[in-house]
């Protein structure tokens, strides 16, 4: 399993992912699921991924191959160094997650393998907006929005309530975002040994066309340490400073 995040903030986007593959307790790897294409001051996209990992592999495959047409196999291949808008960024990975299908999907079915697949994509090309997309197994996706302003993929849920309750687009700072980010993953880790170190981050402020920070973070980061042993701190010693209920 895995536990992917992305922020979609005033000031930009914070992305977030492990980096651990298990089929099983004793059959543990690390990956990268972090994926980028830059030409600064042009584009800088961002693609996280969860799933089948040779799924997901075969996807990335097909995005730096370039995927040809549907309609006209003799047009030049597109890739996410050619579309102009994130949202056709989406699209051309909802096409290859397609394209995978058609490929593997029938053999896989014959051997009890499940097709399962999903993407976070993130990032801005010059001439449009930035934005955030969930791609799904079936290739179609939804956009992160200022009331929605997160995506998660993955083993989400323990690190879903800090975002529900701290996260806001208006006025959220990347470093802030960074922040909350980590603390979503410091819950999950603790919570989930399917989901682990190293991780990887990436931060892309508006309009600036390029990746800001692109990062891994070690199990022994100091910085995470100390981050996770503050948070701790500061929830035990917020429940201890709430009143008891009448009733008892």
């Amino acid at each position: 399993m895995t536990y992917c995040i992305g922020l979609y903030l005033e000031e930009g986007l914070v992305m977030l992912a492990d980096t651990r593959t298990n089929a099983g307790v004793d059959n543990i790897s690390t990956y990268s699921k972090t994926f980028t294409w830059e030409v600064q001051g042009e584009r800088a996209l961002t693609l996280m991924t969860s799933g089948n990992l040779a799924v997901t592999q075969a996807v990335i495959h097909h995005l730096n191959a370039g995927l040809s047409s549907d309609s006209d196999p003799d047009a030049q291949p597109e890739s996410l160094y050619s579309v102009a808008s994130p949202f056709q960024a989406a699209r051309l990975v909802g096409r290859a997650v397609r394209r995978v299908y058609v490929e593997d999907a029938e053999a896989m079915r014959a051997q009890d393998a499940s097709f399962q697949a999903s993407f976070l994509l993130g990032g801005q090309i010059q001439g449009s907006e930035m934005a955030l997309f969930q791609i799904y197994s079936a290739g179609n996706f939804i956009r992160a929005t200022q009331e929605t302003p997160f995506l998660q993929i993955g083993e989400h849920k323990y690190g879903k309530p800090i975002l529900d309750r701290a996260l806001k687009y208006q006025g959220a700072g990347v470093m802030d975002g960074v922040k909350l980010a980590l603390l979503s993953m410091d819950s999950t880790v603790r919570s989930n040994l399917s989901v682990g170190f190293p991780l990887d981050l990436v931060v892309m402020r508006r309009n600036e066309h390029r990746l800001t920070l692109k990062y891994r973070i070690e199990d022994n980061d100091p910085y995470f340490q100390k981050l996770s042993r503050d948070w701790s701190d500061a929830l035990r010693a917020a429940y201890q400073h709430l009143l008891p209920p009448e009733w008892l």
